[in-house]
Protein backbone atom coordinates (compact mmCIF):
# COMPACT_ATOMS: atom_id res chain seq x y z
CA UNK A 1 0.00 0.00 0.00
CA UNK A 2 1.48 3.27 -0.79
CA UNK A 3 0.30 6.75 1.19
CA UNK A 4 0.89 10.15 -0.17
CA UNK A 5 0.73 12.04 3.82
CA UNK A 6 0.15 16.00 2.77
CA UNK A 7 0.43 18.24 5.51
CA UNK A 8 0.07 22.29 6.23
CA UNK A 9 -0.75 23.89 9.56
CA UNK A 10 -3.49 25.38 8.84
CA UNK A 11 -6.86 24.97 6.91
CA UNK A 12 -5.84 28.27 5.38
CA UNK A 13 -3.10 26.54 3.61
CA UNK A 14 -3.10 24.38 0.24
CA UNK A 15 -2.82 20.81 -0.22
CA UNK A 16 -2.77 21.04 -4.12
CA UNK A 17 1.30 21.58 -4.57
CA UNK A 18 2.00 18.68 -2.19
CA UNK A 19 -0.75 16.41 -3.96
CA UNK A 20 0.38 17.07 -7.71
CA UNK A 21 3.70 16.59 -7.08
CA UNK A 22 3.29 13.12 -5.17
CA UNK A 23 0.30 11.62 -7.85
CA UNK A 24 2.70 12.84 -10.75
CA UNK A 25 4.99 10.00 -9.25
CA UNK A 26 2.75 8.01 -7.29
CA UNK A 27 -0.62 8.35 -9.37
CA UNK A 28 -2.25 5.61 -7.18
CA UNK A 29 -1.30 6.68 -3.89
CA UNK A 30 -3.67 7.07 -1.11
CA UNK A 31 -3.87 10.84 0.14
CA UNK A 32 -3.74 11.25 3.99
CA UNK A 33 -3.93 14.82 4.52
CA UNK A 34 -3.62 16.64 7.54
CA UNK A 35 -3.81 19.87 8.93
CA UNK A 36 -1.46 20.36 12.29
CA UNK A 37 1.74 22.15 12.90
CA UNK A 38 4.86 19.88 11.69
CA UNK A 39 6.54 20.93 15.56
CA UNK A 40 4.51 18.39 16.78
CA UNK A 41 4.25 14.84 16.67
CA UNK A 42 0.82 14.37 18.13
CA UNK A 43 -1.12 15.11 15.02
CA UNK A 44 -4.80 12.82 14.68
CA UNK A 45 -4.28 11.83 10.81
CA UNK A 46 -0.10 10.67 10.97
CA UNK A 47 -0.79 8.65 14.55
CA UNK A 48 -3.76 7.20 12.38
CA UNK A 49 -1.56 6.40 9.92
CA UNK A 50 1.45 4.98 11.18
CA UNK A 51 -1.15 2.86 13.52
CA UNK A 52 -2.56 1.25 10.72
CA UNK A 53 0.68 0.83 8.41
CA UNK A 54 2.45 -2.32 7.40
CA UNK A 55 5.31 -4.18 6.77
CA UNK A 56 6.78 -3.25 3.30
CA UNK A 57 3.86 -0.13 2.88
CA UNK A 58 5.03 3.14 1.30
CA UNK A 59 4.48 6.68 2.66
CA UNK A 60 5.73 8.97 0.30
CA UNK A 61 6.31 13.16 1.21
CA UNK A 62 7.27 16.01 -0.77
CA UNK A 63 9.50 16.67 1.91
CA UNK A 64 11.41 15.84 5.15
CA UNK A 65 9.25 19.10 6.38
CA UNK A 66 5.75 17.75 5.88
CA UNK A 67 7.08 14.21 7.70
CA UNK A 68 8.19 16.75 11.03
CA UNK A 69 9.34 20.37 11.94
CA UNK A 70 10.83 18.88 15.00
CA UNK A 71 14.17 17.48 14.47
CA UNK A 72 14.47 14.66 17.52
CA UNK A 73 11.14 13.48 16.89
CA UNK A 74 11.12 12.98 13.70
CA UNK A 75 14.55 11.21 13.47
CA UNK A 76 12.95 8.76 16.06
CA UNK A 77 9.64 8.03 13.72
CA UNK A 78 11.61 7.77 10.81
CA UNK A 79 14.17 5.35 12.55
CA UNK A 80 11.25 3.37 13.77
CA UNK A 81 9.19 3.39 10.59
CA UNK A 82 12.21 1.86 9.26
CA UNK A 83 12.56 -1.32 11.58
CA UNK A 84 8.92 -1.52 10.66
CA UNK A 85 10.04 -2.17 6.90
CA UNK A 86 7.76 0.43 6.22
CA UNK A 87 9.64 2.47 2.81
CA UNK A 88 9.89 6.47 3.81
CA UNK A 89 10.10 8.42 0.64
CA UNK A 90 10.92 12.06 0.11
CA UNK A 91 10.53 13.80 -3.19
CA UNK A 92 12.62 16.72 -2.53
CA UNK A 93 15.52 14.98 -0.32
CA UNK A 94 16.00 11.44 -2.14
CA UNK A 95 18.74 11.20 -0.53
CA UNK A 96 17.58 10.24 3.32
CA UNK A 97 14.78 7.43 1.27
CA UNK A 98 14.75 4.40 3.29
CA UNK A 99 15.80 2.85 0.22
CA UNK A 100 18.96 5.06 0.21
CA UNK A 101 19.90 3.61 4.01
CA UNK A 102 18.93 -0.11 2.82
CA UNK A 103 21.47 0.94 0.08
CA UNK A 104 24.05 1.55 2.57
CA UNK A 105 23.88 -1.29 4.82
CA UNK A 106 23.89 -3.92 2.15
CA UNK A 107 27.43 -2.23 1.15
CA UNK A 108 29.35 -2.62 4.05
CA UNK A 109 31.89 -4.44 4.11
CA UNK A 110 32.21 -8.04 4.37
CA UNK A 111 36.24 -9.56 3.92
CA UNK A 112 37.18 -12.97 5.53
CA UNK A 113 40.20 -11.98 6.41
CA UNK A 114 42.22 -15.43 7.41
CA UNK A 115 46.02 -14.41 6.97
CA UNK A 116 46.95 -17.11 9.53
CA UNK A 117 48.42 -14.49 12.19
CA UNK A 118 45.34 -14.04 15.16
CA UNK A 119 46.74 -10.42 15.43
CA UNK A 120 46.98 -9.28 12.02
CA UNK A 121 43.27 -10.58 11.67
CA UNK A 122 42.31 -8.99 14.44
CA UNK A 123 43.81 -5.68 13.38
CA UNK A 124 41.99 -6.11 9.82
CA UNK A 125 38.28 -7.35 11.14
CA UNK A 126 38.79 -4.16 14.08
CA UNK A 127 39.22 -1.76 10.92
CA UNK A 128 36.52 -2.77 9.17
CA UNK A 129 33.72 -2.98 11.35
CA UNK A 130 35.52 1.05 12.49
CA UNK A 131 34.58 1.67 8.99
CA UNK A 132 31.25 0.35 8.68
CA UNK A 133 30.11 1.46 12.00
CA UNK A 134 31.49 4.86 10.65
CA UNK A 135 29.09 4.64 7.25
CA UNK A 136 26.12 4.11 9.02
CA UNK A 137 27.27 6.62 11.62
CA UNK A 138 27.29 8.68 8.54
CA UNK A 139 24.23 7.87 6.81
CA UNK A 140 21.98 8.09 10.67
CA UNK A 141 23.74 12.08 10.25
CA UNK A 142 22.60 12.79 7.08
CA UNK A 143 19.44 11.62 7.82
CA UNK A 144 19.45 13.55 10.98
CA UNK A 145 20.78 16.69 9.35
CA UNK A 146 17.55 16.71 7.09
CA UNK A 147 14.87 17.35 9.95
CA UNK A 148 17.64 19.67 11.74
CA UNK A 149 17.32 21.44 8.93
CA UNK A 150 13.51 21.65 8.43
CA UNK A 151 13.56 22.83 12.67
CA UNK A 152 15.65 25.55 11.86
CA UNK A 153 13.51 26.54 8.61
CA UNK A 154 10.75 27.17 11.22
CA UNK A 155 12.61 28.60 14.38
CA UNK A 156 13.81 30.96 11.42
CA UNK A 157 10.76 32.09 10.66
CA UNK A 158 9.41 32.89 13.93
CA UNK A 159 12.28 34.68 14.47
CA UNK A 160 11.72 36.58 11.76
CA UNK A 161 8.42 37.24 12.13
CA UNK A 162 9.05 38.63 15.66
CA UNK A 163 12.20 41.04 14.70
CA UNK A 164 9.90 42.32 12.09
CA UNK A 165 6.93 42.93 14.84
CA UNK A 166 9.76 44.89 17.13
CA UNK A 167 11.26 46.62 13.95
CA UNK A 168 7.31 47.54 13.21
CA UNK A 169 6.93 48.55 16.86
CA UNK A 170 10.20 50.94 17.39
CA UNK A 171 9.07 52.61 13.82
CA UNK A 172 5.59 53.35 15.68
CA UNK A 173 4.05 51.18 12.91
CA UNK A 174 0.42 49.52 13.79
CA UNK A 175 0.38 45.99 14.01
CA UNK A 176 -2.89 44.07 13.20
CA UNK A 177 -6.75 46.67 13.54
CA UNK A 178 -6.36 49.53 15.23
CA UNK A 179 -8.40 49.28 18.86
CA UNK A 180 -12.24 49.67 18.46
CA UNK A 181 -12.53 48.51 14.67
CA UNK A 182 -13.46 45.22 13.28
CA UNK A 183 -12.60 43.30 10.17
CA UNK A 184 -15.34 43.43 7.64
CA UNK A 185 -15.85 40.57 5.34
CA UNK A 186 -18.69 39.48 2.98
CA UNK A 187 -19.41 36.87 5.91
CA UNK A 188 -19.56 39.26 8.38
CA UNK A 189 -22.24 41.78 6.09
CA UNK A 190 -24.03 38.94 5.02
CA UNK A 191 -24.71 37.99 8.98
CA UNK A 192 -25.23 41.61 10.37
CA UNK A 193 -27.54 42.55 7.24
CA UNK A 194 -29.56 39.25 8.16
CA UNK A 195 -29.49 40.17 11.71
CA UNK A 196 -30.79 43.83 11.33
CA UNK A 197 -34.05 42.28 8.91
CA UNK A 198 -35.00 39.11 11.50
CA UNK A 199 -33.59 39.99 14.82
CA UNK A 200 -35.81 41.26 17.20
CA UNK A 201 -33.99 43.50 18.42
CA UNK A 202 -34.10 45.78 15.20
CA UNK A 203 -37.22 44.76 14.37
CA UNK A 204 -37.89 41.73 13.31
CA UNK A 205 -39.81 38.78 14.53
CA UNK A 206 -36.96 36.13 15.65
CA UNK A 207 -35.32 35.30 18.69
CA UNK A 208 -31.29 34.94 18.82
CA UNK A 209 -31.25 31.30 18.50
CA UNK A 210 -33.08 31.14 15.20
CA UNK A 211 -30.96 34.10 13.91
CA UNK A 212 -27.62 32.61 14.30
CA UNK A 213 -29.02 29.00 12.35
CA UNK A 214 -29.69 31.87 9.67
CA UNK A 215 -26.45 33.46 9.67
CA UNK A 216 -24.53 30.34 10.16
CA UNK A 217 -22.25 32.25 12.41
CA UNK A 218 -20.86 31.44 16.00
CA UNK A 219 -22.77 32.21 19.07
CA UNK A 220 -19.87 35.10 19.91
CA UNK A 221 -19.72 36.29 16.13
CA UNK A 222 -23.18 36.97 15.95
CA UNK A 223 -23.27 38.66 19.25
CA UNK A 224 -20.32 40.77 18.61
CA UNK A 225 -22.13 41.54 15.08
CA UNK A 226 -24.97 42.43 17.21
CA UNK A 227 -22.92 45.13 18.87
CA UNK A 228 -21.65 46.71 16.21
CA UNK A 229 -25.08 47.00 15.06
CA UNK A 230 -25.85 48.87 17.82
CA UNK A 231 -22.64 50.67 17.96
CA UNK A 232 -23.63 51.88 14.91
CA UNK A 233 -26.67 53.05 16.02
CA UNK A 234 -25.50 55.47 18.38
CA UNK A 235 -28.11 55.96 21.89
Amino acid sequence: MIYAYCRVSTQHQKLARQITNITAVYPTATIIKEFYTGTKQDRPNWNKLIGQIKTADTIVFDSVSRMSRNADEGFKDYKMLYEQGVNLVFLNEPLINTSVFDSTKNNLLSIDIATGNAAVDAFFKGNIELINNFMMALAEEQIKAAFDQAEKEVTDLHSRISQGIREAKKNGTQIGLTKGTSLTTKKSLDCIAIIRKHSKDFGGCLEDPDVIKLCGCSRNSYYKYKREIKNNLGP
